[in-house]
């Protein structure tokens, strides 16, 4: 009888960066569906919050990812939580190589601002499932070589990177995803945990964001199904597991 493989529960921790959010809750539990569609049992995941709780961080020893996840306030300022994030992220990278990094959103922002990129203001913000072509690195990172090379993501974000970090491969055009040259960190604009259900709690933001009126049933309803669109975060979900297991110790333990 040839050996039994067993794979440990990926241990993902996931920092919930919303700042006085009321939808704290649906965000986690938006993570919980998403993820678990892929994953199953193969995923343990923890949450913190960083942006209520000063000293709610993970152990980066005990986890094999960990995802900076989205947030509402700008990458840049100097508030005392984002300041910790920032430090908490540059102790990762520096003291703790064999956990990865994942960041989505505010977390794409913000690793990829801390490797040097630059953060624009768009001129129009996005809300709803958005196409992103891939690169040439991105589609052999998807393995899409000979498929697709388009990636379909919930989006929610009036800010993004415009020049791209130092030491990283762009694997989106436009600055939307990156994997660093050493497989290590992995960043992404759009949203994989997001499903519609989570993404319609914040339609409303187009009302600010473009200049909507609330009672404009009519234009509100055209982003609901820009964000009622068929994605691809299941299948980006899979790819970050899979990535995030690429030379973990605890994989391929022969019994």
């Amino acid at each position: 009888m040839s050996p039994t493989r067993i794979q440990p529960p990926l241990r993902v921790a996931v920092l919930l960066n919303s700042y006085r959010s009321p939808f704290i809750a649906e965000i986690r539990d938006s993570y919980v569906r998403s993820t678990g569609a892929v994953a199953s049992d193969d995923a343990e995941l923890t949450f913190f919050l960083p942006a209520e709780k000063p000293d709610d961080f993970p152990d980066p020893d005990a986890f094999d990812l960990i995802v900076v996840g989205g947030g509402n306030a700008d990458p840049r300022k100097k508030h005392p939580w984002i300041l910790r994030v920032h430090k908490f992220i540059l102790d990762v990278v520096a003291n703790y190589p064999r956990t990865k990094l994942c960041g989505i959103c505010w977390g794409h922002q913000t690793i990829s601002m801390l490797f040097g990129a630059e953060l624009v203001d768009m001129e129009t913000p996005e809300l709803g499932v958005t196409d992103a072509e891939l690169t040439p690195a991105g589609s052999r990172f998807f393995g899409r070589e000979n498929g697709n090379g388009i990636v379909r993501l919930q989006q929610h974000h009036r800010r993004g990177v415009g020049t791209p970090p130092r030491g990283f491969h762009e694997l989106l055009v436009g600055n939307q995803a990156f994997l660093s040259h050493d497989r290590t960190i992995l960043t992404m604009q759009g949203h994989p945990e997001k499903d519609a259900q989570c993404a319609k709690l914040r339609v409303r933001d187009a009302t600010r964001w473009f200049g909507l009126n609330e009672d404009d049933k009519v234009a509100l309803l055209r982003i609901e199904k820009a964000m009622d669109r068929e994605d691809d975060g299941p299948e980006v979900w899979a790819r970050i597991f899979e990535w995030a297991r690429e030379e973990h110790p605890g994989y391929g333990v022969h019994l």
